[in-house]
């Protein structure tokens, strides 16, 4: 198969990109590399035969268009758009040019090709997007996000990737488009962005500085490793039935402060601080941001009963990993951390 994947040098659509390489297909990866994108996420496939590179912004229809037709893909895998909270607080703006306009712009150069093609049944436009437009729950963990769960965004982040998931379906409604949707929770894992927060916890342990945690740490989130959602991802764009959305969770429940905690005991086995002391030492609680969800977690139920999938990690095992390769990667992560708003508290004005 060959998959057009956007934001295919971003955090997850680069995990995406490297398990659907190494699974035999053919990659268009379609990146405008913007601040939080890196070649070098993709550096392990950027030589194989099979794999293309576009450096494109999903603003620019004529490109889209172009690259639609010179490549021919047979799905698209729709991951690009801006996605840090803070930073929507920040500068809404550039959140509805790309992930409301940029989807818009991407659908309509779909919709064109799959016409000219002659509406093949096996298009499918996968399009990738997050548990925070549901809103926030209450701490019942009996209550979970469902795809029938009601939008209730509260961020301009997670508005307008509710906007873009509403375009997504009307132009399957509206002019039978082939489109599946998935909602993830949070991803964490390899190549991740130092600006969310397990890789900002990771790198400022290692360098002495506080560990910042909004308001008193009892946000909860369910922690998905990038490598099992690029696996689900890839699963829903070959096997989902047509028009149906997807929950995709790691099935692991943790408060940031919990989170932390372990982050901090596995960089105390790993790599221990010169004067003996736990990293945990250096948690610093700073103030909370506007409008931050007290918690998210997924229902799987769906994925896991239509389609078989499970995630294959706990989150102590994906936390260790990671850690493991930010120890092992600090190249990667060293040349990142001088590009804007990295290090930096955002999102504090509302």
């Amino acid at each position: 198969m060959k998959l057009l994947i956007t934001g295919g040098a971003g955090f997850i659509g680069s995990a995406v990109v490297r398990l659907a390489m190494a699974r035999g297909h053919e990659v268009v990866n379609l990146d405008a590399l913007t601040y939080a994108a890196c070649l070098d996420n993709v550096a392990s496939v950027a030589d194989q035969p099979g794999y293309v590179f576009e450096q494109a912004d999903i603003r620019d229809l004529p490109a889209l268009k172009r690259i639609f037709a010179e490549h021919q893909p047979d799905a698209v895998m729709h991951l690009a758009a801006e996605s840090h909270v803070d930073r929507s607080i920040d500068g809404p703006g550039a959140f509805i040019e790309t992930n409301v306009m940029g989807t818009y712009n991407m659908l309509e150069a779909a919709r064109e090709y799959w016409i000219a093609q002659g509406r093949p049944e096996g298009f499918r436009f996968h399009h990738i997007s997050t548990d925070e437009v549901f809103g926030s729950l209450p701490a019942d963990p009996s209550v979970m996000f469902t795809e029938d769960t009601a939008y209730d965004p509260r961020s301009p982040y997670s508005a307008s990737k509710a906007s873009s998931d509403h375009l997504v379906r009307a132009w399957h409604e509206t002019y039978g488009l082939p489109v599946v949707l998935t909602n993830c929770s949070n991803n964490y894992g390899p190549f991740h962005f130092p600006e969310k927060l397990i890789p900002v916890v990771i790198l400022n342990a290692l360098a002495g500085k506080p560990l910042p945690i909004y308001g008193k740490g009892e946000n909860i989130r369910d922690w998905l490793y990038v490598e099992d959602h690029a696996d689900a991802l890839l699963l829903v764009v070959e096997k989902g039935a047509l028009g149906r959305s997807y929950n995709i969770g790691g099935e692991n429940e943790r408060t940031n402060l919990d989170l932390v905690k372990t982050l901090c005991g596995i960089l105390d086995a790993k790599r221990p601080r010169a004067d003996g002391k736990p990293y945990a030492e250096q948690i610093t609680f700073v103030t909370d941001r506007p409008g931050h969800d007290a918690r998210y977690a997924i229902d799987p139920s769906r994925i896991r009963d239509e389609l078989g999938w499970r995630p294959s990690v706990t989150v102590e095992e994906g936390l260790d990993r990671t850690v493991q390769w930010y120890l092992e990667n600090e190249d990667w992560w060293r040349a990142l951390q001088e590009r804007d708003g990295v290090g930096e508290r955002l999102g504090k004005s509302a």
